[in-house]
């Protein structure tokens, strides 16, 4: 299940590193490329309340593995796509199998384990989700610049290919699939909470993700004002259903788990600044400083390395630090990002320090997202995982979109009215943009102290 979710999670960023290639070979426009890259953010964030109650409805397994098969081939479609449009196309169907498989994985995780079992299937979970995002630039720098049998930018999407054969394979026979009695179980799928949630998330995320390519034109504004307008009909709508005695998308008692309004509020500060931090260093490297793909993937190792280990390790530590973790993490995030940003200023590479700084932010954004994942969900019962699973993993990705629409758009604006973008004025846009990210994890770290105060 966590390689499948690692394998969709590379897909989300590893097109990152190989656009340049993918717009020269296709001779695509600027606006098939942003296609490229955003559509399946798209149809990813749309669905995945919708893939999570179907998991509940049809069993998680066999759910999961429907997903698996249609990102699987959508995958090959990709790699062999010849034209732009084509790519847009098989990218929102790869989406569409994202979100159709990635919150099983969670509801499986809910169901399948209790107690510490449970805490260490989470802390699993959330050391792959986040990096994931830095190996997609990684992976994706090493495919493109080795240009395998002269193949260019398609080894990006193939390699997924045995992979998810692989994968489909060893579920078939390792997943459960979820019998009749679970189905009889399920509630209903809510079509109109899933229709307005859908225009909901559809009209906040497409500005988001196209937004400053088009230089945030009326309609952008609009749309975002209109998604956040169809929100508030949506919780309307929810709310009357559950006083009848039906059965909503989100079930209330899930977002009235303690410490589950405070966990989105955290999570989305957290995938922001990883969103932001990992767009923005690409935009410095590749374009301030002139990095190869390689190199501009192999700069995000050591933060990719650092979040593994400690998210994977966090529990092990003293009993009496466990509380402060969180705080502390986005603590450390806050000081390491802007570390980054002045070990580059002036144009330089960084040197040593600049290490030691990805250092810090992988170890903090570990810290400030695996215990706040983990203790949202540690408590949330069985029956409510397809929900708080939905949920968190739609918060998880709109957090990224708007980490690189909020703080593309300052790197852009500030670029801009520096001048060219050459080493210096793409360093001193950088710097800017890191101390923004570091309010953001400070707001974060607040934000948590404040709720243990109450």
């Amino acid at each position: 299940m966590l390689a499948a979710q690692f394998m969709a999670l590379l897909d989300v960023f590893i097109v990152n590193v190989a656009a340049p290639t993918i717009g020269s070979d296709l001779h695509a426009s600027g606006a098939e490329l942003q296609l490229v890259v955003a559509g399946y953010a798209i149809t990813y964030s749309v669905l995945l309340i919708t893939g999570a109650r179907l998991g509940d409805r049809l069993g998680h397994g066999r759910v999961h593995l429907a997903g698996l098969a249609l990102f699987t081939l959508a995958s090959l479609a990709c790699g062999l796509a010849q034209g732009g449009t084509e790519l847009i196309v098989f990218r929102l169907v790869q989406g569409a199998g994202s979100a159709v498989m990635i919150p099983q994985v969670l509801s499986l995780i809910q169901r399948t384990f209790t107690g510490e079992a449970r805490v260490r299937a989470l802390g699993a979970y959330s050391a792959v989700l986040a990096v994931g995002a830095a190996a997609g630039q990684v992976v994706g720098g090493v495919l493109v610049s080795a240009d395998l049998l002269g193949t260019g930018w398609r080894p990006v999407f193939l390699v997924n290919v045995p992979v998810g054969l692989v994968l489909f394979a060893v579920g078939r026979r390792v997943l459960p699939r979820g019998g009749a009695a679970e189905r009889e179980r399920a509630r209903g799928l809510d079509g109109p909470g899933l229709v307005l949630l859908g225009a909901a998330v559809s009209l906040v995320t497409v500005p988001l993700v196209l937004g400053q390519e088009e230089d945030w034109p009326l309609w952008s504004w609009l749309s975002l004002a209109a998604g956040a307008l169809v929100l508030v009909l949506f919780g309307g709508y929810e709310a009357r259903l559950a006083r009848r005695g039906g059965a909503p998308l989100i079930a209330p008692r899930v977002l009235r788990h303690p410490g589950m309004n405070l966990a989105v509020l955290r999570l989305l500060a957290v995938m922001a600044v990883n969103g932001g931090f990992l767009f923005l260093l690409t935009l410095h490297v590749q374009g301030g400083l002139g990095y190869s793909a390689l190199r501009s993937g192999l700069t995000f190792a050591p933060t990719a390395v650092v979040f593994g280990a400690v998210g994977l390790t966090w529990r092990k530590w003293p009993a009496a630090w466990q509380r402060a973790l969180a705080p502390a993490g986005f603590t450390l995030t806050a000081l390491s990002v802007a570390g980054v940003g002045l070990a580059f200023e002036g144009g330089g590479h960084g040197g040593v320090w600049v290490y030691v700084a990805y250092t810090g932010v992988g170890a903090g954004l570990a810290l400030a997202f695996s215990p706040t994942l983990t203790r949202a969900l540690a408590g949330v019962r069985p029956e409510d995982a397809a929900d708080a699973s939905g949920l968190l993993a739609t918060v998880t990705q709109l957090g990224q979109l708007i980490g690189v629409a909020a703080f593309g758009t300052l790197f852009f604006n500030r670029l801009e009215s520096l001048g060219a973008p050459e080493a210096y004025t793409s360093s001193e846009a950088l710097l800017t943009c890191m101390f923004a990210l570091a309010a953001t994890a400070a707001v974060g770290a607040v934000s948590g102290l404040v709720l243990r105060r109450r």
